[in-house]
């Protein structure tokens, strides 16, 4: 009997998110769409080829994004994969208290809070997570590589989500269940957080490649595999030149 495969994304209202949705869905995975804009993620399930579910989910309240986290998990017929896509970004160079505190609670305590809902499901119930231990997904971002100026919050929430997500493939080690954790990191793709700039890419292209490394079960992966050139130039140049550029 072939397996069905499913796939939970957090944030697939929009952007990569709901273009990975649109992607996965064309390889025959059953979708569980999660995001706040409830009737957005409704439409795009209606769109799928495959079955879909849905989950009104704001990451920021940690205690009921969890809940609704298992709830949509339960829901599906296997949940093979978990991508957390959701994510803030504010140009806050005046370091206001209230777009810093957003990006915070977005991209580390809301991150956090579902990636360690994703692991608690994979390792308490692997046979619901079918016939492999899972595979667990955060979009980073290659500004985890070098603070900015005009968005400290953005670029040190990134380097967490890299650093966290790297925490977890160590953490592996001596476990009997193996759940498989990649690392994306992204330069600028064409959505609503886009700061704009050179090798943008489209939403669609991010989600063919972010496929490709979930096909691979890669460890990490750019999007555009061309990021890789610079996150390298960039772990290397001197702090100087970093501080006149960023």
């Amino acid at each position: 009997m072939t397996h069905s495969r499913g796939a939970i994304i957090v944030g697939a209202s929009s952007g990569i998110g709901e273009a990975l949705a649109r992607r996965l869905a064309a390889e025959g995975y059953e979708i569980g769409l999660a995001a706040r804009r409830t009737e957005r993620m409704q439409a795009i399930g209606a769109e799928l080829p495959t079955k879909s579910s849905v989950a009104t989910m704001d990451v920021t309240d940690v205690d009921d994004a969890r809940d609704g986290f298992f709830e949509l998990a339960e829901a599906m017929t296997s949940v093979d994969l978990v991508v957390i896509s959701a994510g803030a970004a504010t140009v806050n160079r005046d370091l206001e208290w209230v777009p810093e505190r957003r990006t915070i609670d977005v991209n580390v305590r809301g991150f956090t809070a579902i990636a360690t809902a994703a692991m608690e499901f994979f390792e308490d119930d692997p046979e619901h997570a079918s016939e492999s231990d899972g595979h667990l997904v955060g979009i980073s971002s290659m500004a985890a590589h070098v603070g900015n100026g005009d968005a400290p919050a953005y670029n040190a929430s990134k380097a967490y989500v890299s650093t966290y997500l790297e925490g977890l493939r160590y953490r592996r080690t001596g476990r009997d269940v193996d759940v498989t954790i990649t690392t994306i990191e992204p330069g600028f793709v064409d959505t609503k957080l886009s700061l704009g700039g050179f090798w943008e890419c489209s939403p669609e292209t991010a989600a063919e490649q972010i496929a490709r490394a979930i096909r691979n079960e890669r460890a990490h992966a750019y999007v555009t595999r061309r990021w890789r050139a610079i996150a390298w130039l960039v772990d290397l140049a001197p702090e100087w030149l970093l501080r006149r550029l960023f």
